[in-house]
């Protein structure tokens, strides 16, 4: 043993020798290199050639310049099929490595290439085995006629970024390749977008990227940790200094070009999702030739042997950390219809789940536990369909225009089951491809976004993250531009779908305020209406002898004020891509609508910017129907254009005064940018209500997004009329900026209407005024105080003044504070200071209370409390007091009001009690609404309207079953009724004006 130490001493002088003799023998030995198969994106197995010539042009490149020895293709491939494991991408750096350690490379390449049309990019990267890092990366854009020139650029690009020297002669610098200038016949034919900023990641040692994500703010302690095992950290998204895929400081420069993905490359069968440093994701659509049966029971063999899409990200209430419950999903598909299926899992116990509602696309069902799929058909990243269900089935879906302006009266053919299981609920939907919009083409890339809520939480989850500014809550679903993106999908061509749908209706009805008075009148009519799909993404509408009959009725309002209501559209014909129409309408803007009662325009509320289409304005005239002849419409997208033009041709009414009229409307929007976009508009009323000859309304608009939470909003429009006495003075403009962060918020907005801008077929709030508005907000998150999810302080200041004469009309001041509860209870107070100028005599009530000429400074306050809407009784109570122009009010309301009773039955009772006292009298306005709901099926229910206004001292009630027999086709029995009544004493009395019973029916045929 006493030789002991003498010998570890001379092995450890011979190995000390040997190795440096070890390694310059094997510097000596040619370095190996693997090419791992280049992905095809776009999927077609005619152009996989193209990915094995990219490959042997690396490898002959490497060879045939250095002392590097390229491996057999089909060692590399037995490799990778037997390292093949779940989770894990072909071409990711994690399985590169495993490769190169499989195989004895030194580096390993691999990468893909996207072709659409004579366009082709490459991209591929060179990973150093032994230390996983990526040595060289490239992304090569150009014509696929240069397909040869492209493989050598990207081949020299790589071999130079290995430190072995120049490359080919003819190979540019990736760089130079990726910064060609962006011509407009790039982006006119949709096929070119230029390369994102390119990050070297970092690697650890076992050659795997590390997650990346938005910096996330400081996790507050909150209820359910405890939960969770003591010791056990919350798992969080590590920081990432990527440049933002906007581009530089920020600002988009190009739109998604057709066919290009706008995100990671697509998952490599089996896998079903694939993620990159930012978390964002591209999902795989899985076919399933004999389709699924659709029952809600997740028992399909597929639901095992496909692996699901999982790793749901919080949205709120903690920004960007993991989901709380588990939610597993697939996307299929087969010859027909697309399958969304989802197993959620829950860890609360039935009794404890919100699921409440079942009637289709009500307000309430938005508040329940949903499971939502979001489809971006046109992978423009900016518009939409949704479609959602909770643990009951019930059905909804809406339609998302320029990332808001949600349309929830688009009711398209599609079907739902939900089902239960010992962990949670699951869920099966069936929406047809005729149903849907989209590119032609089969091989599809679309965006698309999963979401599921936990609303006893109040926790908003998506399948890729989402800054909580985008909208904490339901509104995070209007960011479609952060969406996933859905690639395999096979579609039909579709371009000649073709739909009819006929309708009968017939009913008696009497009216005692005509003259003369009719009773018990029976009629009956009968129509059609045909939908084409002129392409895949184009669809003609035509309407002969359209019914317009109101089967829903509007809901009154109070209106104490001197500007007209806005009464929202319900009739089919207009509904669908009503979006298309929007004229100067930025994206949905989730930082502000808490603290401040109202969104400017004075005291009233009034004062917004003119809308240039309002379909009301067709078909309705002095509150009274106007037969509709027939007409027609075409809507869609032609490559970067929304395209929108209607023509609708109406019958004379005497009793509405109405004449022979045609309206004519045109809309065109291009996307530009990322989230981006330029329009116009024209419309055209043939018979004009300002004198004899035609009127015409014509306008410019644009809307812009930078950042993640900046907008611009700007439109210029003018009308002309054929009174020579409202000529000149006929322009509109506005221009208004938001920034509307999580903590900080701010608008500004300038806004002028002149006194002869009239858009007959639009509607006008007031006119002859111009606006300044300015808004700003502070909304911290306290992370001490376990209860309180945000403080919201706001301040507001209106300035209107008159167009022509600049003489002030309304100023107001405003400062609120509201606070919203974990359990989403909110909390408000607002302080209004007003400044009103009465041109002429004002009379809000009875005629014999009127408010003369001149100006009125008064003050208010309002608090109000809205339980949230997860709760068996909610809505909003509000309180109001202070001045009323030299008088004062005093207001008690109950607004958005509902009660549950059972899951079936449920009551929405809302009120509004005003009393004003002034020197020139005092009077009250009661308005109570009660809607009374009973749900039979999710396609079949029935509704209670019950409406009493002291104002008009009228009570109205409307009755209406409901009943969808077969998806698209409908049975309505309706009854109406209107009577002058006071039910108070010694006055009281009830006389019938009009009543009415309908029924109605329609059949949809699709061909």
């Amino acid at each position: 043993m006493q030789h002991a130490a003498p010998m570890r001493i001379a092995l450890a002088v011979f190995v000390g020798w040997l190795a440096p003799v070890c390694v310059a023998a094997q510097g000596d030995s040619p370095a190996g290199l693997a090419v791992t198969p280049f992905v095809n994106i776009s999927g077609a197995p005619a152009e996989d050639w193209i990915g094995a010539g990219i490959a042997e042009t690396i490898a002959a490149t490497f060879e045939g310049r250095s002392s590097v020895r390229s491996f057999r293709r089909e060692r590399v491939q037995e490799a990778l099929r037997t390292l093949a494991a779940p989770g894990t991408a072909a071409d990711s750096n994690s399985r590169m490595v495993e490769v190169g350690r499989t195989v004895g490379a030194r580096w390993v390449v691999g990468g893909a290439y996207q072709r659409l049309g004579d366009r082709m990019r490459i991209t591929a990267r060179l990973v150093d085995v032994p230390t996983g890092a990526v040595t060289a990366s490239t992304v090569v854009d150009g014509a696929v006629d240069d397909l040869f020139v492209l493989q050598d650029r990207v081949a020299g690009d790589l071999f130079t970024g290995a430190g072995l020297g120049a490359g080919p002669e003819e190979a540019a610098p990736a760089s130079q390749a990726a910064s060609r200038p962006v011509d407009d016949a790039d982006l006119a034919e949709g096929s070119f977008q230029p390369t994102r900023p390119f990050r070297r990641p970092q690697s650890d040692a076992a050659g795997a990227r590390p997650a990346a994500a938005r910096p996330t703010p400081a996790r507050r302690a909150r209820s359910d940790d405890a939960n969770r095992p003591a010791g056990t950290a919350v798992p969080r998204p590590a920081a990432t200094a990527e440049p933002s895929p906007a581009g530089v400081a920020g600002f988009e420069t190009a739109r998604v070009a057709p066919g290009f993905i706008d995100g990671p490359p697509p998952p490599i069968a089996p896998e079903v999702i694939r993620r990159d440093e930012q978390r964002r994701a591209t999902l795989r659509a899985v076919e399933q030739p004999e389709g699924i049966r659709l029952d809600g029971q997740l028992d399909e063999r597929v639901y095992y042997t496909v692996p699901a899409i999982t790793g749901f990200i919080q949205q709120a209430p903690d920004e960007g950390a993991p989901a709380t419950e588990k939610t597993e999903a697939w996307i299929l598909f087969d010859a027909d219809n697309i399958y969304v299926a989802a197993r959620v899992w829950d860890s609360a116990p039935p009794s404890q789940w919100v699921a409440n509602e079942m009637r289709r696309d009500t307000r309430q069902l938005r508040q329940n536990d949903t499971f939502a799929v979001i489809l971006d058909t046109f992978y423009d990243r900016r518009n939409a369909v949704a479609f959602y269900t909770n643990p009951l089935g019930a059905i909804a879906d809406f339609q998302i225009t320029n990332e808001g302006n949600p349309n929830s009266d688009w009711n398209p053919v599609w079907d739902v089951r939900a089902g239960r299981f010992e962990g949670g609920w699951t869920v099966e939907m069936e929406i047809p491809f005729k149903s849907l919009r989209y590119r032609p083409g089969p091989s599809q890339i679309w965006g698309v976004q999963l979401r599921r809520n936990v609303r006893r939480k109040n926790e908003w989850n998506y399948i890729t993250p989402l800054p909580i500014s985008a909208g904490s809550g339901p509104g995070g679903i209007f960011r479609v531009s952060d969406a996933a993106t859905l690639v395999g999908l096979d579609a039909p061509s579709g371009s000649r779908n073709l739909e009819v749908k006929p309708y009968g209706i017939g009913g008696v009805s009497t009216n005692l305020a005509a003259s003369p008075p009719i009773r018990n009148a029976g009629d009956g009519n009968g129509g059609l209406d045909v939908k084409y799909g002129v392409t895949q993404n184009l669809t003609a509408d035509f309407t002969v002898n359209t019914d317009f009959a109101q089967v829903e009725v509007d809901e009154q309002q109070v209106n104490l004020t001197r500007f007209n209501l806005f009464f929202p559209e319900k009739r089919e014909f207009f509904l669908e891509g009503r979006g298309i129409f929007d004229f100067a309408r930025g994206g949905f803007s989730g930082g502000f609508g808490g603290a401040l009662r109202r969104t400017g325009g004075g005291f009233f509320g009034g004062g917004n910017a003119p809308t240039i289409f309002y379909s009301r304005r067709i078909g309705l005239q002095n509150g009274t129907v106007v037969p509709i002849v027939g007409g027609g419409r075409l809507t869609g997208k032609i490559g970067a254009f929304d395209v929108g033009a209607l023509n609708i041709q109406t019958d004379d009414e005497v009793l509405a005064d109405a004449e022979m009229t045609n309206f004519t409307v045109v809309r065109l929007k291009r996307d530009i940018l990322r989230r981006s976009s330029l329009g116009a508009i024209f419309t055209n009323r043939s018979l004009s209500l300002m004198g004899d000859g035609s009127s015409q309304s014509y306008g410019a608009d644009a809307t812009f997004s930078f950042y993640e939470n900046v907008s611009l909003l700007g439109y210029v429009a003018r009308t002309q009329v054929p009174d020579p006495g409202r000529r000149g003075n006929d322009l509109s403009y506005q221009g208004r900026f938001d920034y509307g962060g999580d903590r900080y918020g701010f608008q500004a907005e300038h806004l002028l209407v002149e006194k002869n801008f009239i858009p007959e077929v639009g509607f006008l709030r007031r006119d002859n005024f111009r606006r300044s508005y300015a808004r700003a907000r502070f909304s911290p998150r306290p992370r001490a105080l376990a209860n309180i999810r945000q403080f919201r302080l706001e301040g507001s200041y209106d300035y209107v003044e008159t167009a022509d004469l600049g003489t002030v009309e309304t100023r107001q001041s405003q400062l609120g504070f509201s606070t919203e509860l974990e359990n989403s209870d909110r909390f408000g107070v607002s302080l209004a200071e007003n400044y009103e100028f009465l041109h002429g005599e004002f009379t809000p009530g009875p005629d014999d209370v009127a408010f003369p000429v001149g100006g009125y400074r008064f003050f208010d306050v309002e608090a109000t409390w809205s339980p949230g809407t997860q709760r068996r009784l909610n809505g909003t109570f509000s309180v109001l007091a202070g001045d009323y122009f030299d008088g004062s009010i005093r207001t008690v309301g109950f607004r958005q009001g509902r009660m549950e009773v059972t899951q079936r039955l449920s009551l929405e009772p809302s009120f509004s009690v005003n009393w004003i006292d002034s020197p020139h009298g005092s009077f009250r306005t009661d308005l109570i609404v009660s809607r009374v709901n009973w749900t039979f099926t999710p396609r079949m229910f029935f509704s209670g309207l019950i409406q009493y206004n002291s104002s008009s001292n009228t009570v109205s009630n409307n009755l209406r079953l409901r009943w969808e027999y077969s998806p698209g086709s409908e049975l309505f029995v309706v009854y109406t009724e209107d009577r002058e009544t006071d039910p108070l004493r010694p006055d009281r009395f009830s006389d019938l004006r009009n009543r009415g019973f309908v029924v109605k029916m329609n059949r949809l045929f699709r061909f």
